[in-house]
This record gives C-alpha cells, sequence and structure tokens, in this order.
C-alpha cells in the first residue's frame, strides 16, 4: 500500500531519489490524497492540504521536469497572473473605489491545482482512479454526516429540495452528476469479468444509485439537461462500440450490455421522479416564452428569470471594457451598480449564476483567452495521449464528457468562482493533465508541434 502510493513519479527527472526530494515525494502525495478526499468531508484541512501540495509540486517540477515545467499549464498559469495584475491596475487607476486594494492573484490560481495534482500522480492511471474514488468516498460521507444521518435523504425522497449543508443544491447537484458520471463511464471497469463479478456489481450499485436519487433530490434542472445530453452521448458510444466489438468477445458484450442496462434504470428512476421532475419544469414556463418572444420587462424575476437578467446586465457591462475586464470584484459590481436592477436581487445576489460571464466581466477577452487556451491544450492533449495508449480509453471517454457537462452546467451558475468548481475541475484535470504529461514525457512529444526533448528511456 505504501508503495503504491509514494511510488516514483515517472514524471521526474530524478534518477537518484535523493533524500530531500523523497521525503517531498511522499508529503506532496499525501496531501494531494489528503485534498481528493477531505476538501467536502473536512473543508478546511482539505483546503490547506490542497495549497501546501500545489506549492510543494511547483518546488519539484523546477528542479526535476524539464518537460512539464516547459507545458502549457504553467505558462498559462503566469498568463493568468498577469491577466489578474493587467485587470487590477486599470481598475486601480480608473475606478479605485471598485477594486481591492491589493490584486486578489489566487481568484484564477486557485484553478490552477490541477498542476499540483498532476504532478503527485506521477502519470498513474491507478493513483488517479485512487484520487476520484477517495474524493467519491468522502463526498458521499459528508451528505451523510452532514445530511443530518440520512435525515436530508428522507426529506429528498419526500419531494423537498435538499443541498446536505454543502455550499447550496446546485453545487451539490453538480457533485452527484459528476460522480454519476465517472460511474456511469468506469461501469465496465469496476465490473469487469471473472470472480466476484456480483460483488462488483454491487459495490458499483450502491454508489450509482446514491448518486442518481442525490442528482433528482438537490433538484437542479441544469444537471439534468446536463446529464440528458451527456447521457445520449454515452449511449450512442457504447452502441457503436458493441456493434463495432461485437466478434471480440463475450465479456466485452456483457460490460456493454450492463451499461446499457444502467442507462435503462436511470431512465426508470426518471419516471418514479416525474411529479419532482415535471413541477420544476414547468415553473420556468412562462419565463422562456417572454425571453422567446423578446419581452424582456414581462421576464419575472423567478430562478431562470433572474439569470437572464443579470445576464443582460453583464453583458453590458463586457461592453464597456471587453478586453481586460472590471478586476476580481466585478461578478458583485455588476449586480450592486446596475441601476435597473431591483433592489431585493441587489440584496440577495453577488454573482451573475454564469461561469463564462463572471470570468468576462472580471478579466475579459484578455482572461478568457488564458482559460479558452487550456481547453484547447487539454482536449488536443487527451486525443494524443489516447491514440498513443498512454490514457485509458474509459478516462478519455469520461474526461471529454465531463467538460461537455461542466460547460453545461457553468451556463447557469459561476461554479468555477466558488470552491467547490474549482475542487471538481482541479481533481478532473489533474488526473486527466497527468496522462497528457507522461504522454510528453515518454515520447518527447508537444501536444502542439512534433518534438520537446529526447524521450525518456523505458
Amino acid at each position: 500500500m505504501f508503495e503504491f502510493f509514494f511510488s516514483r513519479n515517472v514524471l521526474s527527472e530524478d534518477s537518484g531519489r535523493s533524500g530531500f526530494f523523497v521525503i517531498l515525494l511522499i508529503a506532496g502525495s499525501f496531501l494531494a490524497f489528503s485534498y481528493g478526499a477531505l476538501r467536502v468531508l473536512l473543508p478546511d484541512i482539505g483546503q490547506r492540504a490542497g495549497t501546501i501540495m500545489a506549492l510543494l509540486a511547483l518546488i519539484m517540477i523546477f528542479f526535476q521536469s524539464k518537460v512539464v515545467r516547459g507545458s502549457a499549464p504553467l505558462w498559462l498559469l503566469l498568463f493568468a497572473i498577469v491577466s489578474q495584475l493587467l485587470s487590477w491596475l486599470f481598475g486601480y487607476f480608473n475606478n479605485p473605489e471598485w477594486v481591492a486594494d491589493t490584486p486578489e492573484l489566487d481568484r484564477l490560481g486557485k484553478w490552477f491545482l490541477f498542476i499540483g495534482v498532476a504532478w503527485w500522480l506521477g502519470g498513474s492511471t491507478s493513483k488517479s482512479l485512487a484520487i476520484w474514488s477517495l474524493a467519491l468516498a468522502g463526498f458521499l460521507l459528508a451528505c451523510f454526516i452532514a445530511g443530518g444521518a440520512g435525515a436530508d435523504w428522507l426529506r429528498g425522497l419526500d419531494g423537498h429540495r435538499v443541498d446536505f449543508n454543502i455550499r447550496n443544491a446546485q453545487h451539490v447537484a453538480m457533485f452527484f452528476g459528476t460522480a454519476l458520471l465517472g460511474l456511469l463511464c468506469f461501469a465496465p471497469r469496476i465490473i469487469g469479468d471473472g470472480r466476484w463479478v456480483w460483488g462488483r456489481v454491487l459495490l458499483w450499485a450502491i454508489p450509482t444509485g446514491l448518486c442518481l436519487v442525490g442528482v433528482v433530490i438537490s433538484q437542479t434542472r441544469a444537471v439534468w439537461l446536463a446529464l440528458s445530453l451527456v447521457f445520449v452521448l454515452i449511449l450512442l458510444l457504447h452502441i457503436v462500440s458493441a456493434v463495432f466489438g461485437y466478434r471480440r468477445g463475450s465479456g466485452r458484450r456483457s460490460k456493454h450490455i450492463l451499461v446499457l442496462g444502467a442507462v435503462a434504470v436511470f431512465v426508470f428512476t426518471g419516471w418514479v421522479f416525474k411529479d419532482t421532475l415535471n413541477s420544476r419544469l414547468e415553473a420556468e414556463v412562462p419565463v422562456i416564452e417572454s425571453v422567446l418572444s423578446g419581452d424582456w420587462d414581462e421576464v419575472p424575476y423567478s430562478s431562470v428569470g433572474t439569470r437572464i437578467h443579470t445576464w443582460r446586465a453583464g453583458l453590458e457591462w463586457i461592453n464597456e471594457r471587453p478586453l481586460i475586464g472590471w478586476g476580481g470584484e466585478a461578478r458583485g459590481l455588476v449586480i450592486d451598480e446596475t441601476e435597473w436592477l431591483p433592489e431585493n436581487i441587489k440584496k440577495e445576489f453577488g454573482h451573475l449564476h454564469n461561469t463564462f460571464l463572471d470570468f468576462a466581466v472580471s478579466y475579459g477577452f484578455l482572461g478568457i483567452s488564458v482559460i479558452a487556451a487550456l481547453i484547447v491544450w487539454v482536449g488536443v492533449g487527451t486525443w494524443r495521449s489516447w491514440r498513443a495508449g498512454v490514457m485509458p480509453t474509459d478516462m478519455m471517454v469520461f474526461g471529454y464528457m465531463f467538460c461537455v457537462f461542466y460547460v453545461i452546467v457553468s451556463q447557469f451558475e459561476s461554479y468555477g468562482f466558488f470552491w467547490t468548481g474549482s475542487y471538481i475541475q482541479n481533481l478532473i484535470l489533474g488526473g486527466v493533465v497527468t496522462h497528457i504529461w507522461r504522454w510528453q514525457v515518454e515520447s518527447g512529444q508537444r501536444v502542439f508541434g512534433r518534438r520537446s526533448a529526447t524521450p525518456k528511456s523505458q
């Protein structure tokens, strides 16, 4: 067990395993897994573990890996710091009353904690799956502990919207949705073939059932929408794979049958909870009708209506300062300083309920470009590392499906600006990026380009 968690990091160029770096390896790996397991269950401990983990990783990367040190995430971290600094400077000299006294460089910095996660995972698929499994276990345990030892589950089954005392229902729903997505993508790996298959089915079915119920009782329409679209994509992928892989053996077919059966269970669950689903969906029909007719004055300040009004306000502010934005305080600034927004909305809300609009109004096109570049690099790197046989197929599918899911839900909530969003981003990206770096180290290839260094000897 010790050797598994603290085995040599294949991303490192250190072949001597000096005592100092061995100590850092043990400490950093322990902190990385603590961050994954405890960020929801014990938030303060998990947060501190993540911060120290990231700092230790930067030290190790600086001294031990030229390939990782020169990769896009490290450069984009630098550009993110620069974009925040420029935004703050412009605001400081033009609207000093609207910016903080000092630059708040951690706002985007926390998005890059995945660098630390990826480094300490060391290119290992087993460690990536382990940290994700620990995160799932920690989250589900928190839902029972923080949720009153099951009381919130019972309230949810009775038709109430619950949040298990974790931020709010939207954020809990995003956690459940991500977990459900992962459990579906990795179902064939978890269930497998051979002995004790029904024990593994049970091991998969219990958390899957909990997450499925959690998605429903947290009553978040954006998560329902995102999961519906992603499940269709996964279903199509499995149908295509089952058809073209039909002659590869009954074991492979049984995995596809199990996954298709899981989708059928999801559909059945939707039918069981159809009253809850219908009540949430039908409540906003008048809002959609008003928006489609272009009658903005008639759009009520309901859940969806409030979002639409704040998005309009955000677009007005983005139009005034599109390049570098209004600084780290812009999300609340838009709400507070937009004259036509009602006072009760100003008192209740402090952001735009849209990650990308919040990002654009804060850091403008410059900041958006940094994140867009990161998304493109990860997307292309995932494909190339999978084609090279470094990243497993199920992990590649999960990475892409999570991206689709997260982009959709982020249109309706500013997840990335809260600890919940940055945490889930860093965990998933960490597991994906560690494989991209491993492929780069072993092949000497760049994500964009042919060769970056001499391939690492095997």
